[in-house]
């Protein structure tokens, strides 16, 4: 009975399609599951997201590195990633605590948020364990870690050396072997070096922790020793693509191969034109002798001709012109268009990573930018609640717990659930118009104030108090203001006529 059922299971799998169907079932099915002589080479396979990176991570990590050291537009695109996403500043705590003691129940702490923000970039300035990397620096070094590598690790070091108690240890993905498989007891197993749990939760994680780098060259012996270290010490910040997947795969992925021969193609080019800028030929004789020449490294009699001279050839002798022609008249719009290819695939406009603005209108380039900044923003979103925040409320609990800060543990929820990252902001394209757009918008009720500071990576609360400092500072210097800002009495500004 068993294998009846067995055999009738196999048979419902593995039956063939049939090779004439029914006209109600070529209605029903998809086109993109057919079979045909255009999809012959198109091979798809159901694997989980595990099974397809199990043994592509390491060449897609190793190749990804290989274009951001010797690739022009890998670099650029670290670059964009890097000072659109973390910016200038970087991103900047706001502690939002409010009182909740009479008489003041409600307003902000103002005492005690300035000593949390003032404490946290103090800390900030020398976080990391090497003693070598600022906050500013690991938010750089996370980002482009994710481009390049898919994925990063960074480790809560804990210990009285450290400011705080507390210091950051960034990890490549090499320190994680993807090669580790096993199962644990009470339905735990490792997944190329991450221990999950029954609903696939990482409990811990096994790096290849000890004298330098894993696959450092300098003579030491490579070590294959792997330390168990609990998840709680370990940030792993990827962008999961399936819902399984346990490791994070380099952004460069898709554009990859398109990468890597367009490199090829612009260096067969530009060899191709240089050989055509120096004019070569042949003698030509009957009987291949009768001419005897200076004589090449390897063998060869070649006679050399100076610019602007004419010479006479040796008798029986003819001149065959080789002229290839390079680069030629489709080589830019082939460039551009694998090009932009490229750009799709990395997530950002061909403008932005070909830094070609040739024959851009206002229009296209702002729609360009607004696209791109919802990409630059939503990566801003990911950073802040897998980065910045976890990190900043295990350096709260820290530096309150060594008292290092002079604020009890026991306030650690009114400050550890009010505090805000702020990325960096984005200029408009065409600032007086945008500008202007936002006045009507606050003046007719579709966006508030906070709403308007927000674009730009500022706080309203923040912008009213720095208005408030500087219009003290005019009183005090007897300077008289020739404007005031939201309520002035001379009435709104009227926008240009076009």
């Amino acid at each position: 009975m068993i294998q009846e059922a067995m055999w009738w299971l196999t048979d419902r799998v593995h039956r063939p399609a049939p090779e004439n169907p029914s006209p109600k079932q070529k209605k029903r099915r998809y086109d993109g599951a057919a079979g045909s002589r255009f999809l012959a080479d198109f091979v798809g396979s159901t694997t989980s997201s595990d099974a397809e990176l199990q043994y592509s991570l390491r060449r897609l990590r190793d190749r990804a590195r290989e274009l951001c050291r010797n690739d022009d537009y890998a670099r650029r695109y670290l670059q964009l990633m890097s000072s659109n996403v973390v910016g200038e500043h970087g991103f900047t705590l706001q502690s939002r605590a409010r009182n909740l003691n009479e008489p003041n129940v409600g307003q902000l702490d103002a005492a005690g948020n300035e000593i949390i923000e003032r404490a946290f970039r103090r800390w900030g300035k020398s976080c990391s364990a090497n003693q070598r990397q600022s906050w500013l620096d690991i938010q750089r070094l996370v980002i482009q870690g994710l481009c390049r590598d898919g994925e990063i690790l960074i480790r809560f070091v804990r210990g009285k050396r450290w400011r705080d108690g507390l210091a950051l240890q960034v990890l490549e993905p090499d320190y994680l072997d993807e090669e580790y498989f096993t199962t644990e007891p009470r339905g735990r197993r490792v997944v190329m070096g991450v221990e999950l749990d029954e609903f696939d939760a990482p409990q811990a994680y096994y790096l290849k922790l000890g004298q330098g780098h894993p696959f450092d060259t300098f003579g030491q012996r490579r070590s294959d020793k792997r330390t168990r270290v609990p998840a709680e010490e370990i940030l792993h910040i990827y962008l999961p693509d399936r819902a399984q997947q346990t490791r994070g795969v380099t952004w460069f992925a898709s554009a990859m191969s398109r990468m890597r021969i367009l490199s090829g193609y612009e260096e067969a080019e530009l060899i191709a034109a240089r050989t055509s800028a120096a004019k070569m030929g042949f003698l030509v004789s009957p009987d291949g002798e009768g001419f005897i020449g200076d004589e090449s490294a390897d063998g060869n009699q070649i006679m050399s001709g100076e610019p602007g001279s004419i010479q006479q050839l040796p008798a029986g002798m003819s001149f065959q012109e080789w002229n290839p022609s390079h680069p030629t008249s489709a080589y830019a719009e082939f460039h551009k268009g694998v090009l932009r290819g490229i750009a799709s695939g990395l997530g950002i406009s061909y403008t932005s990573l070909s830094n070609n603005l040739e024959g851009v209108s206002y229009s296209s380039i702002r729609q360009g930018a607004l696209e791109e900044r919802d990409l630059y923003r939503q990566i801003q979103s990911f950073l802040i609640q897998h980065l910045c925040e976890p990190i900043c409320q295990e350096w709260l609990k820290m530096a309150m717990t060594s008292g290092s800060i002079p604020i009890p543990i026991t306030r650690y929820d009114k400050f550890s659930n009010t505090l805000e990252f702020r990325g960096r902001g984005f200029s408009w394209v065409d600032p007086a118009k945008e500008i202007r757009a936002e006045v009507e918008a606050v003046r007719n009720g579709f966006k508030s104030l906070n709403d308007v500071a927000r674009q730009y990576g500022r706080d309203v609360e923040e912008v009213f108090q720095q208005m408030q400092n500087d219009k003290a500072m005019a009183e005090r210097y007897g300077i008289s203001l020739a404007f005031e800002p939201l309520g002035s009495p001379h009435g709104p500004v009227e926008p240009e006529v076009e």
